[in-house]
Formats: C-alpha cells, structure tokens, sequence
C-alpha cells in the first residue's frame, strides 16, 4: 500500500473513533479536521494564501509586535537556519506575518506553503503546529504523519503560543524542519528553544506596551511562563501577563481595571516573588546612587516620597 494511502486511512479510521479521540489529543485533532472542518486528508491542494490589503491590515495591526518580535526571530534563526529549519511568526488566526529560511531551502519551504501570508490555521490545514497550537493554547510538536494531511506529512513542526497584553493568545512562534532525517529527540531540544523565544517575545512586548510603568517579575511554578505586573507612578497595576493574571486570580483575559498595587504584592497568600523583586530592584537603585534616596527615586520613576513608603513597607532603613 502506498506510503499516502496509508496515511490517509489511518487518519480517516483514527477521525470515527469517538474513544480514540478522548485518549489521544492527536486523535481529536484529527477528528476535529473532519468533522468540525469538513477536510480531506488527501487533499492536495496547497494552503490558502491572504494577499493585497487583507494581508496588509494584518501586517499594519501587528507591526509594533513584529518590531519587538523581530531580533529574537533573528536570535532563534542563528540557531537553527543551518539545520534545515525555517522560523515562522503568524497571528492568533494562523496566518503567516515573518518568517526566516535560508536560501538554499527556500525552495521547499515555498512549495510546502510556509511562506508568508499562508493561512495555517487549523481549519484550513487541519492538524498541523501552527493550527493546532493556537486551538489547544500550548506548546506542540507535530513530527511528519502527525500531520492531517498527507501533503504535509514530510516536515516535522514545533510551535508555542504567545499571549498579548490582555491575557490572550495573539501569535504563534513555529520552527519547522526540511529534514528527513529529524528526530524526535532533536524536536524536543527545538521545541524547549522554541518556548524560551516565545516567552522572550511576550516579555519585551509587554515591557514596550508598558514602558512607562514599572515592571515587576514575579515568580511562577510555570517556568515557561511571562510572568509580568506593570505598575504606574501612582502605584497602581495597570497590566499584567496571562500568568500574572492566574497567579494573582486576576481576570483571565480583557483590559485590567487599575487597582492598587499593595492590594496584590501585600497578600499575605499571595508568592513572595513579587516582594523579593521589588526589594531587588529597590536596593540595586539605591545602590546605584550611592545611598541618595532622590537619585534612586528618579532611575525608578517614582517620587521621593513614594520611595521612602516603600522602603518603609520592604523595612528597609535610611542605611
């Protein structure tokens, strides 16, 4: 039996399985492609491309995203271009903003569709890195025939979401790979640099939203995770991460209503990570002014008054 007529009913066969879908979250994915997108997985028809001024709005919507993201595509592509992968940024919808490959296999990335203004969301393409990662909101590999269709079956996907300011998902970050011999050993190591630059991506752009606030970093049992509170000069929280958001049971998503700063960093349940960033930063520009409290209090943004409160609050004396 040939290697794309397998493929093809073993996807089909996995998609009518109701059980096989509870256990397997590749099976539901699968299942979803069919009977939620209607898609045929010998389908060979390559992905639908945005073009014109519908491509151009999405390119003016994210362009500070794309400035910020920008040197830490650069970053990821250093790493990985050699190795016969390609660095794809795309919107919340899947479709394709930037993207970095090598000349040499310019070639096949571009017959496979990974170019930009591709729409690789799952409902066009079906089970596939970029798609899947932004239905399910986490990291995922899609290594070959994990793909729904068997067009796509020869390249190997690693992807993670980005969250915006509001809590949600705005972006996926993709690595995808030309070679035919990777492994899965090898998409694991990928995958970790992968999420490490998708969480480098979301703290600088949270940090330029909020670049008059002060930022300050708190700890999380999720490591993988920005966790980001921006407070003004009034010492309210004005913005916070989606784990922000979760670690201080904050609302999950939409605008954050300012509300006073204490009333989160003093909570007594609360992680000390927060109190131990802010003594941190505290400290460091005291240091760095040689103990004068007005000089520390201009390189934190704040007024002398409000250092002296919080040194009060940290117990942290004139000395």
């Amino acid at each position: 039996m040939p290697r794309t007529t397998a493929h093809v009913e073993k996807v089909l066969e996995t998609a009518q399985s109701s059980s096989a879908a509870a256990r397997s979250r590749l099976a539901a994915s699968w299942r979803r492609s069919v009977q939620k997108h209607g898609l045929d997985p010998a389908q060979r028809r390559g992905p639908d491309r945005v073009e014109g001024s519908h491509l151009r709005d999405r390119l003016e919507a994210f362009e500070k995203f794309m400035t910020v993201a920008a040197p830490r595509l650069d970053r990821l592509f250093g790493l990985l271009g050699q190795s016969g992968c390609a660095v794809l940024l795309t919107d919340d919808d899947g479709v394709v903003l930037d993207q970095r490959f090598s000349e040499a296999d310019a070639p096949v990335f571009n017959e496979w569709g990974l170019f930009i203004g591709a729409d690789w969301s799952e409902a066009r393409e079906g089970t596939n890195g970029i798609g899947t990662c932004l239905v399910e909101h986490r990291r995922i590999i899609i290594h070959r025939n994990e793909h729904f269709f068997a067009r796509n079956t020869a390249m190997s996907c690693i992807d993670a979401p980005i969250y915006g300011c509001d809590g949600q998902i705005m972006a996926a970050l993709d690595v995808s790979s030309a070679r035919v011999d990777q492994t899965e050993g090898f998409n694991r190591l990928i995958g970790a640099q992968v999420a490490q630059t998708a969480r480098a991506i979301e703290e600088a752009h949270f940090r330029a939203a909020y670049a008059n606030a002060r930022i300050v970093v708190a700890e999380s049992d999720d490591a993988e995770a920005a966790t980001l509170l921006a407070i003004d000069n009034h010492d309210l929280a004005v913005g916070a991460t989606r784990e922000a958001r979760r670690v201080f049971g904050l609302p999950p998503a939409g605008k954050l209503a300012p509300r006073p700063a204490s009333d989160l960093l003093g909570r007594e349940d609360g992680p000390t990570g927060f109190e131990k960033a802010e003594r941190a930063a505290v400290i460091r520009a005291l240091s760095r002014a040689d103990g004068n409290v007005s000089q520390a209090a201009r390189a934190l943004g704040i007024g002398r008054a409000t250092l002296y409160r919080r040194m009060k609050r940290l117990d942290l004396g004139d000395s």
